[in-house]
């Protein structure tokens, strides 16, 4: 369940709820029993990483992973030496 933020427009006390999305809004402050308005705060997540985009699909000018010494080919998978 998500978490919402309130501050009273009485008091100033802001304060958090865990709601389902389906709950109505809060409509007044615990500690007073004032009006509260209903927060907006940022994203508890972040995307981290290079991801998929900057492994595939980030342009032309991206470097290729050395090639196995042993073989001369393209990676190391299978070679002799990387066992």
């Amino acid at each position: 369940m998500p978490m919402y933020e309130y501050r009273c427009t009485a008091c100033n006390h802001e304060f958090e709820l865990r709601q389902k999305f389906s709950d109505p809004p809060a409509k007044e402050c615990p500690k007073c029993a004032g009006a509260v308005e209903k927060l907006i705060s940022s994203a508890s997540f972040a995307l981290k990483g290079g991801g998929w985009y900057d492994q595939g699909y980030s342009g032309p000018g991206k470097e290729k992973a050395p090639s196995c010494p042993a073989t001369g080919g393209g990676g190391c998978a299978g070679c002799p030496s990387a066992a």
